[in-house]
């Protein structure tokens, strides 16, 4: 940014002289205008009382740090909190998640679902279904407590790779009982839409509040 100057004034020797308002931000000045004022000050300094140079650098790398410092201080303050969330979920990309939904991942013949019933049951059931609604993988659970969490860790290599359904059947008597259910995703990428952060996977998006477990 070139110095603006406010009025010109002339030397005994004739040259103009630029005058700057003494309330002027000096951070402003660039090195173009730098190297003027230093100039300028030896030239028109007192022969009987000389600037030491090598002080006033110095002072002036030191008024510049001070500079560096505060407008880095002040981009970080830029960052709100949520910003920063945004750039540390970025560490999930690539990553298994275990979270509030019901299409799970199966790699390898493996996968993890999670189930939590929301009163006392006296069965429960746990079903895997592919895209054409069959049953691949289940299993079966008795005397669950309300708000306890249960797991059905799949390990069998005749499934396929792929997002599968999952559905939780729970009974107590003849009463059917609602659950919570978890299964596992890839995570693919994160997107941040307004004050909202997004997991994105193959089959949708997660919200974060929605993650259970990252990793396994």
């Amino acid at each position: 940014m070139a110095v603006e100057n406010i009025d010109t004034i002339q030397s005994i020797t004739g040259k103009p002289i630029k005058v700057y308002d003494a309330n002027y931000d000096n951070s402003k000045v660039d090195q173009e205008g730098f190297l003027k004022v230093l100039l300028t000050s030896f030239q028109f300094q007192d022969p009987f009382e000389t600037q030491d140079i090598s002080k006033f650098i110095d002072n002036t790398v030191k008024l510049r740090e001070l500079e560096v410092m505060k407008n880095f201080e002040d981009a970080v303050k830029s960052l709100d909190d949520n910003n920063t969330l945004f750039l540390n979920t970025t560490n999930l990309i690539d990553k298994k998640v275990l979270y509030k939904g019901d299409q799970t991942l199966v790699e390898e013949g493996k996968t993890e679902v999670a189930f939590v019933p929301k009163k006392e049951a006296s069965q429960a059931t746990v079903y895997l279904y592919d895209k054409e609604e069959n049953i691949v993988a289940q299993e079966s659970y008795e005397n669950l407590h309300p708000n306890e969490k249960y797991t059905f860790e799949l390990n069998d290599p005749e499934v396929a790779d792929g997002y599968y359904k999952v559905s939780v059947v729970a009974k107590n008597g003849d009463e059917k009982v609602e659950s919570e259910v978890m299964s596992t995703a890839k995570v693919t990428g994160i997107e941040k839409d307004g004050g909202d952060i997004w997991a994105l996977y193959e089959q949708g998006k997660i919200a974060l509040n929605d993650l259970e477990k990252i990793g396994g």
